[in-house]
């Protein structure tokens, strides 16, 4: 590479020779004036170049490279001699590196004029705007490359003027050339596929009609000799052919089969997985050598349509693409059977595979087909093993129709697979977990197009999106169960959170999906997670009756002996629990949290929303209240006191599950009876949040009241847990400035503690205490809000004199109360 170097004096001159140690350079983008107007390398060698009209770019270059602090620069008119075509063929097929390897780019548009002093001016901003999006530049071939190569691209006006760069006219830009933004911000080309690439020069010319091929030699990344003379057509054929032959090998035609997605379910609107697209093409991209990629996650969340627009996006990197359905073994075989049916059609005499009766044993079909992907040169195939659901896996399988993957795998390290499955446990290659769709905008795409409405702006759609929370196959059911009915959105989130099976089961089947409906897509896996474990599948359907977010070990471990003995087998230790979310986990229903650095007690699991819905709806369809009861008390059981070290980070992971438990038990019409103490415990809880007092109130209350109907209303009047219930309602009133119904509370706490401790105990003076700072004056009260409020977090751990022997965990919460 040959570059221009700007002296101390002001001087520009090119270097001596071609350089192989390359420092760090600028370049320039242009549209060339007639020829005997821009500088060329003669003119640089012998000095006349500065004669010429064009010299003011390079000088613009050269004092713009210094002013980035780069000391040499490139201009392709005077730093190539065009004259030798040896080295102008090797300029040609190296100007995409060079420009991609660039520290800067300068795009010099000579038809956009800004001039400095009318920077501010609006009408000299609407001016050159306009100038812009009509420049040469963009109609231009050779600039396709200069645009897309440089990491850093700066627009000037024909002063020298900034404009922008790529990142932040990104967008217009790409308005302006039909280029997708991605590929101007610079991901990697891979991904587009060559058609697409293709089409950016298509409204693009060049003065030499060869040239229109040869500008797209690095946007491919092929190289060929360049051939003036040969005209533009036969040009492109040598370009494509030099494409075959690079993506598919040279024997490509010896092993081409047409690309074929007839037996495969397919969607027309992809969205988002740009992440996964690439982390595929990158873990695929070989010298074809095997290499593997594994797709696992739960049942729904799009791994075929991923692998779908994989294939789609690089069918042309292929000599083949084979699909097959590995469900079972003889679906396996039949897929087998059909790929040899596919190669024939192409290659009537291909070895082995012809001479195999199809009708016959598709053990053979196997054999054959795997020895043709086997056969030297056969390197750029790609075969995908869809639904590997049922795997066998080393001594953790006994299913006897679990499928061994590497029984139909070819025997030569050859060629690229691709294996979808909902086993987080198959470890043949690398492995990408397919999690939900992030961010918003893409759950509402799907639905709008599924839907054929517009919801952009729709604020109904937009909680039902969050509602589905990223789930391809909810919101394609959703939409295509909307785009049937003149039902609105807020109807439609209002039926599934009340009829949730109802309503799946009458949305229409989806054809793009393997399972079709939401309501059956995890019976699949729920069937396998029972045949391995049925503690797994038991606490899956315990779930159910918590929230989705955040179960943890501890917080199961207050089962007593009434309780179903498989939750006492389930929670005896964590040696269990852990065999018991491993198989879910492995199913991709659950997956674990992410550690947190002030985490107390043992990581979560969470559920997806969906999934949860599926489990309250399909697995519990005959409602349990007593696993409901069981729950809630597990709940109330692990509010820890405020002697607990960091009890108030318990106490905010079990927020969400208590407001799931009490609202199951609140809401029937079974009775409570000796429920008293969990609805104080709740209150306890609520009341600590500060911002649920309205739920902590109705919490001592509902206790307050259990124990008057247990008792009657003489015992209760000395019972230690109801004292309680109503010192904390009396805290809980003063912090809202509910005199009355503050004073009412704590006279009633006062006259009981009196009765169950004596006059002078220390509970007694504090209540007292308090009572007469409500005989105070209404400002006073007023102003001292803030410190009563205080009162609320903080509710009474009264105490108690407890037995020393060994009692359950929920006993103790009960002891904790002042239970008799």
């Amino acid at each position: 590479m040959r570059l221009l170097v700007l002296n101390g004096t002001g001087e520009i001159s090119l270097t001596e020779e071609w350089l192989r140690e390359i420092p760090r350079y600028a370049i320039l983008s242009h549209t060339w004036r007639a020829a005997s107007e821009e500088v060329n390398f003669k003119d640089m060698t012998d000095g006349s170049g500065i004669k010429k009209p064009s010299y003011d770019k390079i000088r613009f270059c050269g004092e713009r490279a210094k002013r980035d602090g780069l000391r040499y620069f490139w201009v392709d008119t005077c730093c190539i001699d065009k004259s030798n075509s040896t080295e102008l063929s090797e300029a040609i097929n190296s100007m995409f590196r060079w420009y991609q390897n660039a520290a800067k780019c300068y795009v010099y548009l000579a038809d956009v004029s800004k001039p400095a002093l009318n920077a501010s001016d609006r009408s000299s901003q609407m001016s050159w705007k306009t100038d812009f999006e009509k420049s040469r530049w963009f109609t231009r071939g050779w600039t396709l490359q200069e645009l897309i190569a440089p990491a850093s691209v700066e627009f000037f006006s024909k002063e020298g003027v900034l404009l922008g760069n790529k990142q932040s006219l990104g967008r217009w830009t790409s308005d302006i050339t039909g280029i997708p933004v991605q590929a101007l911000h610079g991901r990697h080309l891979a991904t587009f596929s060559i058609a697409e690439r293709l089409s950016w020069q298509e409204y693009r010319d060049t003065t030499r009609e060869e040239d229109k091929a040869y500008s797209l030699l690095g946007i491919c990344d092929v190289h060929i000799p360049l051939i003036y003379g040969e005209g533009r057509s036969h040009a492109f054929k040598r370009l494509r052919e030099e494409i075959e032959k690079e993506l598919k090998g040279a024997n490509r035609d010896d092993f081409s089969v047409a690309f074929s997605l007839s037996d495969v379910s397919d969607i027309e609107h992809f969205v988002a997985r740009e992440e996964e697209l690439e982390e595929m093409r990158k873990a695929l991209s070989s010298d074809g050598s095997r290499q593997t990629v594994v797709l696992h996650g739960l049942g729904g969340i799009g791994k075929t349509q991923l692998t779908v627009a994989y294939a789609k996006r690089h069918r042309n990197s292929y000599s083949a693409i084979f699909w097959l359905n590995v469900n079972d073994e003889d679906l396996v075989k039949q897929s087998f059977a059909k790929m040899a049916r596919q190669i024939l059609r192409e290659h009537p005499t291909a070895a082995r595979v012809s001479s195999v009766d199809l009708s016959k044993g598709l053990d053979d079909v196997v054999d054959a087909v795997k020895s043709w992907l086997s056969l030297p040169n056969n390197t750029r195939w790609l075969a995908i093993y869809d639904n590997y659901d049922n795997p066998k896996l080393p001594g953790r399988n006994t299913d006897s129709t679990a499928v061994d993957i590497r029984m139909f795998l070819p025997e030569s390290y050859q060629g690229s697979v691709i294996v979808t499955t909902r086993s987080s446990q198959v470890k043949i290659g690398h492995r990408i977990k397919v999690g939900k769709l992030e961010g918003l905008q893409n759950g509402l795409r799907i639905l709008s197009h599924a839907s054929s409405r517009e919801l952009a702006n729709d604020p109904d759609a937009v909680k039902l999106a969050k509602e589905l929370d990223g789930l391809p196959l909810a919101l394609a059911t959703a939409g295509a169960y909307l785009h049937q009915v003149t039902m609105s959105l807020s109807e439609y989130l209002r039926l599934y959170k009340e009829s949730w099976l109802r309503l799946q089961t009458t949305s229409p089947d989806l054809s793009s999906y393997e399972d079709r409906t939401l309501y059956s897509t995890w019976q699949i896996s729920y069937d396998r997670v029972e045949q391995q474990n049925r503690l797994s599948a038991m606490l899956l359907r315990l779930w159910a009756y918590f929230d989705n977010y955040d179960l943890w070990f501890e917080l199961l471990q207050h089962s007593d002996v009434e309780d179903p003995e498989w939750v006492q087998e389930l929670t005896k230790d964590e040696l269990t629990f852990h065999a018991a979310v491993r198989v879910l986990a492995d199913h991709g229903l659950i997956e674990a949290d992410q550690p947190w650095q002030a985490q107390v007690e043992s990581r979560g699991y969470s559920m997806h929303s969906c999934v949860h819905a599926w489990s309250i709806h399909v697995l519990n369809q005959e409602w349990d209240q007593g696993l409901a009861r069981m729950c809630v008390k597990f709940v109330g059981s692990h509010v820890p006191g405020q002697e607990n070290g960091k009890w108030w980070l318990t106490q905010r992971r079990l927020l969400h599950h208590a407001l799931r438990c009490s609202y199951m038990v609140l809401h029937n019409d079974s009775k409570e009876n000796g429920m008293e103490w969990v609805w104080h415990q709740l209150g306890v809880l609520y009341a600590n949040q500060g911002k649920l007092l309205v739920e902590a109130e109705k919490m001592y209350q509902r206790a307050l009241q259990g124990y008057e109907k247990a008792l009657g209303s003489d015992i209760v009047t000395s019972y230690l847990p109801a004292l309680n219930a109503a010192y904390n309602l009396g805290l809980l009133y003063t912090g809202q400035g509910n005199t009355n119904e503050a004073r009412r509370m704590y006279t009633r706490a006062l006259s009981g503690y009196q009765i169950v401790f004596g006059p002078d105990h220390d509970d007694c003076k504090d209540v007292e205490e308090k009572l007469g700072a409500l005989q105070d004056s209404h400002s006073a009260i007023s102003s001292d809000r803030s410190s009563s409020a205080a009162l609320v977090v903080s509710p009474v751990t009264p105490s108690t004199n407890t037995s020393a022997l060994r009692i359950s965990r929920r006993r103790r919460v009960l002891y904790k109360l002042g239970w008799k």
